[in-house]
């Protein structure tokens, strides 16, 4: 994959944004970029399951807002079925589990720590709204592009 996340800033600098340090890589993939599929979270993973499971993510990038709540919403199942369906990765404003597992997947997971709980209840979640993290405005259909230096986002394809 060419690119690199420290080059796109400088070259386009007027046309991205970042994310901030807190994010962690958990997947196999620590480099990759898509467009983004956004998800609005209330603690618990249904409707993130469901849109893993049922849809195709060949070039998608899932960004997933929680708001840091304290469950885990991404864990080896979740990995497993965004593998099976080709997504380049999951960045989660919130936390993950099964890390042991995760990283044997082929999609990148970068989320801001672990937590062994997932919320049981279920709660309905929102798709393709617009997000708010670190300040960044995210949409669906933006660029995202994500390597060990960080998370850039754009609303244009730069690469």
């Amino acid at each position: 994959m060419e690119f690199f996340t420290a080059d796109l800033c400088d070259e386009f600098s007027l046309k991205t944004e970042v994310l901030g340090p807190d994010f962690k890589s958990y997947g196999g993939s620590v480099k990759f970029k898509g467009t983004a599929i956004t998800v609005k979270l209330d603690k618990n993973n249904k409707d993130l399951a469901v849109l893993l499971r049922d849809k195709k993510g060949e070039g998608k990038v899932v960004v997933v807002d929680v708001d840091k709540k304290y469950y885990a919403v991404v864990g080896d199942n979740l990995m497993k079925f965004a593998s099976d369906n080709k997504y380049a990765g999951i960045i989660v404003n919130g936390y993950v589990r099964d890390t042991v597992n995760t990283k044997d997947f082929n999609v990148g997971l970068l989320a801001i720590g672990t937590c062994p709980k997932k919320y049981i209840p279920v709660q309905e979640g929102q798709i393709n709204i617009t997000l708010n993290i670190d300040g960044v405005e995210i949409n669906e259909g933006d660029y995202i592009y994500a390597d060990a230096d960080g998370i850039v986002i754009t609303k244009e394809e730069l690469v």
